[in-house]
């Protein structure tokens, strides 16, 4: 299986809402199109960042509509499908199998706990409604509540669509394993932003990230020395990414409403968060100044 299309740099694409927090198609593509000519290799559409959990199944298919009608065929898109019920899950795998996505992806269900076979009946109904369509496990037990482990990886890797992992555990060691239990071709993606270059050293060949759509061009120049063998230059960048980060973090409102913030002194009009997250309190707006002004001092160093 040629895996080359799922190495590399890839955001995490925010909801676009207009001025009254209703999804905007003319945002949503705007925002595509910004991303692809930083040259990203692809994107990653409905996930966290996304707020998928706050949408309808209608308003997350007219999402990726307007990113597939920009994208399609010129970068890699990543559908997350899952809901936290199956039918809805197929309901909007099949719509991204329609319009020719890559590979969907699916957090395990939340809420309810499922023994181990639940999980896997949960994704693999999933992946059979798309069954000419990569299907890539995406594990974040911080907030999903369930955590992937080696013998329900084994199980779902009976599935031939399973090629790989979007891992956001904070530990490397689960990249590791993943990778090891997968074999060469299998696809394992870091997911902490933070530690993006220690997941790139430990087998992962990419990432996909909350905070690359603010500043696409440190994880692109982490990854490319990285690969060049300047790992000290590469570790310079990443704690310049690190340093945005913790500073991003500081701030009472939602940390996507922050980046939201940044995007938008870059040009780039994405609207606000959804409620219940939380929008930006006046004392935020310094440390989105800050934060925007590091950005573009480590872009700068270049």
């Amino acid at each position: 299986m040629d895996t080359t299309k799922y190495q590399g740099v890839i955001p995490a694409f925010y909801a676009c809402y207009d001025d009254i927090g209703e999804i905007s198609p003319e945002r949503t593509r705007n925002f595509t199109s910004h991303l692809m000519d930083k040259g990203v290799q692809g994107l990653y559409v409905g996930g966290s960042s996304g707020e998928c959990i706050y949408q309808s199944v209608a308003e997350r298919k007219l999402i990726l509509e307007n990113v597939m009608s920009v994208a399609k065929g010129k970068m890699t898109i990543i559908a997350h499908v899952a809901c936290n019920n199956t039918k809805d899950s197929q309901e909007l795998a099949m719509h991204a199998e329609s319009l020719n996505v890559d590979a969907i992806a699916a957090i395990p269900p939340i809420y309810f706990r499922l023994p181990a076979y639940g999980i896997v009946d949960y994704w693999n109904d999933i992946s059979a409604a798309a069954p000419n369509t990569d299907f890539i496990i995406y594990n974040i037990p911080q907030l999903a509540g369930v955590a992937l482990t080696l013998p329900i990886l084994k199980e779902m890797r009976k599935n031939p669509r399973v090629i790989g992992v979007k891992n956001s555990s904070p530990s490397t060691q689960d990249i590791q394993m993943w990778k090891s239990e997968g074999g060469h071709d299998f696809i394992v993606f870091n997911g902490p932003d933070e530690q993006f270059i220690s997941g790139l050293a430990i087998g992962a060949g990419g990432g996909i990230g909350g905070t690359y759509a603010v500043m696409p061009e440190l994880f692109l120049r982490t990854y490319h020395l990285f690969h060049e063998g300047n790992v000290q230059a590469a570790i310079n960048v990443q704690n310049d990414v690190c340093q945005i980060i913790y500073k991003m973090c500081e701030a009472h409102g939602n940390l996507y409403a922050v980046m939201k913030a940044i995007l938008n002194k870059q040009g780039v009009s994405v609207g606000g968060v959804r409620k219940p997250l939380t929008s930006l309190m006046p004392e935020d707006h310094k440390i989105v100044d800050e934060a925007y002004q590091m950005i573009n001092s480590a872009i700068n160093k270049l």
